[in-house]
């Protein structure tokens, strides 16, 4: 497994497929300091954003949108049901439970809402490709469709796709926080390193609201 990594507590995000073709890593906790990174046995890394000081208070000035339900990607072929992730017992988050369907991180923003809503899928697995087996290959200006469960649908456009080394994951970039909706899809990428059982990469197109 590569190992932990430090990063600042807004959030953490790695993915590594593990085995073969391969499992996804799960997130590790984000602390009020510090959120670590590790790469897990079944799953992949999504951390929590810190929460804010509880003398804090903030009146919200925009629309509530409805809750995710489906993912599509016309030029990737992808037409997904959307899971909600949240967090598991131990502090990391949940994966989709199928390399088929995606998933989108439920205690961040919802798509449409200001701020960067992140959703996430595998690659591949043991059986074959994964939702996002052509994330690394999709060009500026794709369309991305996300229905939400009131009928409306918040329709993206992928402004640029990054590969980036796990172990330097652009949290800020990824996480912080906008006036502005955006979509981040997230999965792994690169080359396969059998000795640590896990891709080397995390591929993440960043999207704006069309």
């Amino acid at each position: 497994m590569p190992p932990a990594v430090r990063v600042p507590a807004l959030a953490a995000l790695t993915l590594a497929l593990l085995g073969g073709l391969g499992w996804e890593d799960q997130p590790r906790p984000a602390t009020a300091a510090t959120a670590g990174v590790t790469a897990g046995v079944t799953a992949t890394a999504l951390a929590a954003p810190a929460s804010a000081p509880p003398a804090f208070h903030s009146d919200r000035t925009y629309d509530a949108v409805a809750v995710p339900v489906r993912l599509r990607i016309p030029a990737l072929h992808v037409d997904s049901n959307v899971e909600r992730l949240g967090l598991q017992k131990d502090g990391t988050i949940a994966v989709p439970g199928r390399t088929d369907v995606a998933g989108w991180y439920e205690p961040g923003p919802r798509p449409g809402q200001p701020g960067p809503a992140v959703i996430l899928g595998h690659v591949d697995s043991k059986t074959g490709p994964g939702i996002f087996i052509g994330l690394s290959a999709v060009r500026p200006g794709t369309t991305v469709r996300v229905d939400r469960s009131d009928g409306t649908t918040a329709t993206f456009k992928i402004t640029k796709v990054s590969r980036v080394p796990k172990v330097e994951f652009p949290t800020d970039l990824v996480y912080a926080p906008t006036l502005d909706p955006t979509l981040r899809l997230v999965t792994c990428g690169g080359s396969f390193d059998r000795n640590q059982g896990s891709y080397r990469d995390n591929v993440i197109a960043f999207a704006d609201l069309a």
